[in-house]
């Protein structure tokens, strides 16, 4: 028979230890809840401080459990919170209010930014040595074969230079070269003409090494210049500074999937843009870096170590360059520039004395 007791909820009723469930209507009698088929017919009751209700987490059907493990289950959760509403219980749960509430946005998104600034500023450069130290030969050789590829087909052509001052410029860079760790066969010459590029050198990460016309008519006469800026070019070289830029312009992602092994469609993405080396900056530190060792290098080659600080001061007189002195440079030929180089030759002279 019908049952005429007060209606809270329509769900459906699970008998204990079993998946069987049944059309059903929670009901108030008292303090006593019931559960009747549609029939009116009992299946479970027992009283309100025995009976075990769930917290509302969203949408999430809410259950409540009888004393004798028999379950009532309905999505009705409005009525549920109106009913314990009533009974002075209240309707929401500590994980539902969190749901609602939506300020928590706010907070994730500065964790989120926060956990992203802590991975680029620890994470990364820890993964970028790693990257570094396992990259086996053949990765600097593609880079810097797509990097040349790129650069010959768009922006580079060949070069004028006559032989005589090709010959001088490649003498003094033997002579460098051949006492740096790589040796003199871990290093390549190429003379090109600049273009849009203009007077400029850079060393790809095998070793190859470009210099432009622009740059020999620059520095005139001077030929112990272009040696000391191929010296600082090695520097780069003998210190990975370009395989640091573009493992930490690759991204987390990216340096993962070199470091694990996986040489799949990323990895490959990585290792063929190569060309893009030349949209990279090199740090302040790795500038300084590559000073240092062009006027160590120049000194243990007897040549003139003061002959990168020329090379900036013609850049700034010649080409009024205050700002970037060439494509994988970040930092110009300065004052404070030139004259850390001068202090750092006094310091290496005083030591040889």
């Amino acid at each position: 028979m019908a049952s005429d007791d007060p209606v809270i909820a329509l769900g459906e009723w699970h008998p204990a230890g079993s998946s069987r469930s049944v059309p059903s209507t929670l009901a108030e009698a008292g303090e006593r809840l019931l559960a009747h088929d549609e029939a009116g017919t009992e299946l479970s009751g027992d009283k309100l401080s025995a009976v075990e209700i769930s917290a509302r987490v969203g949408a999430v059907p809410r259950r409540i459990t009888f004393s004798d493990g028999l379950l009532f289950e309905t999505a009705d959760n409005d009525a549920i919170d109106r009913f314990l509403a009533r009974k002075g219980r209240g309707g929401e749960g500590f994980v539902h209010r969190m749901e609602r509430f939506q300020p928590r946005l706010i907070a994730f998104v500065a964790a989120t930014i926060l956990f992203g600034v802590l991975i680029y500023r620890f994470a990364l450069p820890v993964l970028v040595e790693v990257a570094v130290a396992v990259t086996p030969p053949i990765v600097p050789r593609i880079m810097s074969a797509s990097t040349l590829e790129a650069i010959d087909r768009t922006m580079l052509d060949a070069t004028e230079l006559d032989e005589v001052r090709r010959r001088r410029i490649i003498e003094g860079f033997r002579n460098i070269a051949a006492l740096s760790v790589g040796g003199e066969e871990g290093y390549t010459l190429n003379f090109r003409k600049g273009g849009a590029i203009g007077p400029n050198a850079f060393a790809l990460p095998d070793g190859t090494l470009i210099v432009t016309d622009e740059l020999v008519a620059l520095a005139g006469d001077d030929t112990e210049m272009i040696v000391g800026v191929l010296a600082h070019e090695i520097g780069h070289v003998e210190l990975k500074h370009s395989l640091r830029q573009i493992y930490r312009a690759a991204g987390v992602a990216g340096l993962i999937m070199l470091v694990g092994g996986d040489i799949g469609s990323g990895a490959e993405d990585v290792l063929v843009q190569g060309a893009g080396l030349l949209s990279l900056s090199y740090s302040r530190s790795a500038e300084e870096a590559a000073d240092r060792h062009s006027v160590e290098l120049m000194m243990k080659a007897g040549r003139d170590p003061t002959a990168i600080v020329r090379f900036f001061q013609l850049l700034e007189t010649k080409l009024g360059d205050h700002s970037e002195t060439s494509i994988l440079s970040t930092h110009p030929g300065t004052p404070e520039r030139r004259q850390a180089i001068l202090d750092l030759i006094a310091e290496l002279q005083a030591q040889q004395r």
